[in-house]
C-alpha cells in the first residue's frame, strides 16, 4: 500500500541520554521498530531521512558525572561513542546519528529560543524555586528527591516518580532533599521563562484527538489525560552551567531545559546531514507533503505529543508530527529493567557473548514487541523463539531447498516447467506477502508483520513436504526441477522480505542466491531467479542455541541480583539521626484492611479501607503491582495514622501503609502479628 500524499519521509528515533550504555528496552521500545519501518520505506522507493543522536545535556548527565569524577563532556564523549557503535552493530540504520553536544546544535537550538522570545511567545516569570545553600545551587527538578506524594514512594525525583510514573514538580514532595549535599533545600526567588503550554489546549486537542483518531490508543489516551487535568505553562529554562546557554540579556547561569533542547535535535541533525548530502533540510521539516513520524518509548509520550508540537506550532513554520507510534515498556524476566539496579541485557555484552547473532535479539525483540501492554523478556523465550523458530521453520526451509538445489542440479537453478494445482495455489499465495506485510508496516503492526514473513517460510516448507522432491527424483525429475526453482523463488521473496526484520539475514542470503539487483519490489514473484543462476554453497543461517549457553545469561543476571543484594548491606547507609520526640510524633497503629479496590484509570494504586480500631479510613497506596486486591483483605497492617491527608487521583488518603521493598523491588508487608488489636499503638 502506497501513501501518494507524502513525498518524503522524515523519521527520528528517541535521543537516548548519553550516560551509560543502551540495553535491549532501548532496541525493542524504539529503534528495532524504528529500523524496520526506515529500511521498508526505503525498499519501496520512498525518500526518507532517518534521524538519530544522543541527548548530551540535562542533570542526569551532570549527575553522572559527579558519581564519576569527570567533566560532563567526558562523559558524553564515552557514551555517545559506545551508544553509536552499538546501534551500528545492531544495524540501525541511520542516516545521521549526531549529538545535541554539536555546534551545530547548539547554533539551531539557540536561534530557535530566541526566535520564539522575539515573537514574544515566553512568560517571563519570578518564582521561589529550591536552593541548596551548601553547594550553593539551585536546584534542578532531578537534584531533589523525597517521598511521592501519589504512591509514598521515598526515591521520587522532583519531575518524576520512578515507582508509579506520576509526574512532579519539585514542591508536591514530602520530604524534599537535595542530592548534591543531602541537605534540606531552602526556597530561593529565581526568574525563568515560561512556555504558555495552557494557550495551546485547545490546538492539541484538535490536532491529536480530532485530527489523529489513527494513533495507537495507549499515545491518544496518555494525551487525553494530560489534556484532561489541563496543561499550564512549563519553564524552558533552568538554573544549570551544562547545557545551551539562554541566549537572552538577564539569563546569565541559565540553560535551556534539556526537553526544549532535545527535541530540536532532530532538526539540527537534519541539517547537518543535508548539507553533507547536498539536500534541503527545510524539504524535511516545512513541506507538507513530508510525513514525519517519531519513534520513541511510552515515558517521553508528553514531550513529543504534547510539548514539542506546541513548540513547533509557536515557531509557525514547521510540520507536525503525523505519527507517534510510541511502544510500552520490556521487562526482563519478570522485572522492570533498571539499569540502577544492572537488571538489564546490555548490547555491548550481548554482542560479545552472541557474534553474529544480531538477527536472532532483533527477532526476538520483534516477535514480542511490547506494541500495546508491557511485556516481558526472558532467556528461555529467546532460547525457544531461535531454535523453534528461526532454526526449525526458516532456517530448515531455506537449507532444505538450497541442499537439494546442490544435490540434485549442481547448485544452479532448475527450469521451472509445467505447473501442477499446488504449485499455482503455491504461486498465489506467495504474490500476497508483500502488501500483506507492507500494510501491517504501514500501520506500525512490526509483530503482524513479522508473523507474516513467518508464513512465508512456512507456507515454503508446507510446499516442500507436500510435492516431496527427493521421492521423485529419480522418476521425474522434470517434475523435482520445477518445484526447486518454485521452492528457490519463494527463498527469494523470503530473503527481500526479511531485509528489513533481518539485515544480515538479507546480506547472506543476497550472497547465495546472487539477487543484489532484486529489492521490496520484485517480492512475491515467480520468476526473481533466472535458471542456470549458480548458487552459493548452502550455509546455517540460524544455529541451535543450548541449554547451557542459556543458563550462563540466567546466571549472570541471578549474579547481579545477589551483588546489588550484598553491595545494599554493605553500604546502605543509615538515616539522619532523629531525637526521641521526634520518633513519638509518629502515631503508628495495627490496623486491619476491610477492602481493597484498583484505582480507576490507575495500574498502580489501590484504594484500602483500613479498620485503625479508632476508625474506618480510606488510604491510597501504589502497591498494585505487587498484590492484588483480593489477596490484601483481611490482612494485618502497620499504619502510619498521623500522617497528614493527601488527594491521590480525587480520592483524599488519610494515612499511610507500611511496606519494605527487597533488592529485587518486590514489596513486602510490614505486618503486625495476626493477633494484634486493631489499633494497638506501635512503638
Amino acid at each position: 500500500m502506497t501513501e501518494k500524499k507524502f513525498n518524503k519521509y522524515t523519521v527520528t528515533a528517541a535521543l537516548p541520554y548519553a550516560n551509560g550504555p543502551v540495553h535491549i528496552g532501548h532496541l525493542a521500545g524504539v529503534y528495532v521498530p524504528a529500523d524496520i519501518y526506515v529500511r521498508y520505506l526505503r525498499g519501496v522507493g520512498r525518500d526518507v531521512a532517518f534521524i538519530g543522536g544522543s541527548d548530551e545535556h540535562g542533570v542526569a548527565i551532570t549527575l553522572k558525572a559527579r558519581t564519576e569524577g569527570k567533566t560532563p563532556q567526558e562523559i558524553v564523549d564515552h557514551y555517545h561513542e559506545m551508544i553509536k557503535n552499538s546501534f551500528a552493530s545492531f544495524g540501525i540504520s541511520f542516516d545521521i546519528y549526531s549529538r545535541t553536544s554539536s555546534l551545530q546544535h547548539h547554533k539551531t537550538a539557540s536561534a530557535y529560543f530566541d526566535n520564539l522570545y522575539k515573537k514574544g511567545v515566553f512568560e517571563e516569570i519570578d518564582s521561589e524555586q529550591f536552593y541548596d545553600e551548601k553547594a550553593e545551587q539551585f536546584l534542578a527538578d532531578r537534584y531533589i528527591k523525597g517521598t511521592c506524594p501519589t504512591c509514598s514512594f521515598a526515591e521520587a525525583y522532583g519531575d518524576q516518580c520512578e515507582y508509579c510514573g506520576s509526574t512532579l514538580s519539585p514542591t508536591e514532595l514530602i520530604h524534599p532533599k537535595s542530592m548534591l549535599s543531602g541537605e534540606v533545600p531552602i526556597m530561593k526567588a529565581t526568574k525563568h521563562w515560561y512556555f504558555p503550554l495552557d494557550k495551546y489546549e485547545n490546538f492539541l486537542r484538535e490536532y491529536i484527538l480530532r485530527d489523529h483518531k489513527e494513533w495507537k490508543s495507549n499515545v491518544s489516551g496518555q494525551c487525553k489525560s494530560w489534556l484532561d487535568g489541563g496543561l499550564r505553562a512549563r519553564p524552558m529554562t533552568r538554573d544549570l552551567d551544562w547545557g545551551i546557554k539562554v541566549p537572552i540579556k538577564g539569563a546569565s547561569g541559565k540553560v535551556l531545559y534539556v526537553w526544549f533542547d532535545a527535541p530540536i535535535g532532530y532538526i539540527s541533525a537534519t541539517q547537518e546531514w543535508a548539507a553533507a548530502k547536498g539536500k534541503n533540510w527545510e524539504d524535511y521539516w516545512k513541506k507538507e507533503d513530508t510525513k514525519l513520524v517519531h519513534f520513541i518509548g511510552k515515558d517521553n509520550i508528553v514531550f513529543h505529543c504534547i510539548i514539542f508540537p506546541s513548540i513547533l506550532k509557536a515557531e509557525g513554520s514547521y510540520i507536525l508530527p503525523n505519527n507517534v507510534p510510541s511502544n510500552e515498556f520490556l521487562n526482563l524476566e519478570g522485572n522492570k529493567i533498571s539499569t540502577s539496579r544492572n537488571w538489564a541485557v546490555w548490547l555491548h555484552e550481548y554482542l560479545e557473548d552472541f557474534p553474529d547473532q544480531q538477527d536472532v535479539l532483533r527477532y526476538v525483540l520483534t516477535a514480542n514487541a511490547p506494541e500495546t501492554k508491557d511485556n516481558d523478556f526472558t532467556w528461555k523465550d529467546f532460547q525457544t523463539r531461535n531454535n523453534s523458530e528461526l532454526v526449525a521453520i526458516y532456517g530448515n526451509f531455506v537449507n532444505r531447498a538450497l541442499v537439494l538445489t546442490h544435490n540434485f542440479f549442481e547448485g544452479t537453478v532448475p527450469e521451472q516447467q509445467e505447473l501442477q494445482k499446488v504449485d499455482k495455489h503455491t504461486l498465489q499465495v506467495l504474490s500476497s506477502f508483500p502488501d500483506r506485510i507492507a500494510c501491517a508496516l504501514e500501520r506500525f503492526k512490526f509483530r503482524e508483520a513479522l508473523n507474516h514473513l513467518m508464513d512465508l517460510a512456512r507456507l515454503g516448507n508446507k510446499y516442500l513436504a507436500e510435492t516431496e522432491p527427493w521421492k521423485l527424483i529419480k522418476i521425474d525429475p522434470e517434475r523435482v526441477s520445477t518445484i526447486l526453482n518454485i521452492s528457490l523463488q519463494i527463498v527469494t521473496s523470503l530473503g527481500l522480505l526479511s531485509k528489513p526484520f533481518l539485515p544480515n539475514t538479507y546480506d547472506k542470503l543476497s550472497k547465495i542466491l546472487n539477487f543484489g539487483h532484486l529489492d521490496w519490489k520484485d517480492a512475491g514473484r515467480s520468476d526473481n531467479l533466472k535458471k542456470a543462476t549458480v548458487l552459493g554453497p548452502a550455509v546455517l543461517l540460524f544455529e541451535k542455541i543450548e541449554d547451557d549457553v542459556i543458563k550462563t545469561q540466567i546466571k549472570k543476571l541471578m549474579d547481579t541480583k545477589e551483588e546489588k543484594k550484598a553491595s545494599a548491606v554493605q553500604i546502605t547507609p543509615i538515616k539522619e539521626e532523629i531525637n526521641y520526640d521526634d520518633f513519638m510524633k509518629m502515631d503508628l497503629r495495627v490496623g486491619e484492611i476491610l477492602t481493597a479496590d484498583p484505582v480507576p484509570k490507575s495500574n498502580k494504586l489501590l484504594k484500602f479501607t483500613v479498620d485503625t480500631g479508632l476508625d474506618h479510613r480510606i488510604i491510597v497506596s501504589g502497591v498494585a503491582k505487587h498484590f492484588s486486591s483480593q489477596e490484601m483483605i483481611g490482612k494485618k497492617v502497620t499504619v502510619l495514622l498521623n500522617l497528614a491527608p493527601r488527594n491521590i487521583m480525587g480520592i483524599n488518603s488519610q494515612g499511610m501503609l507500611l511496606f519494605a521493598e527487597n533488592e529485587d523491588g518486590r514489596l513486602k508487608l510490614v505486618a503486625p502479628d495476626t493477633s494484634a488489636t486493631n489499633g494497638a499503638d506501635i512503638s
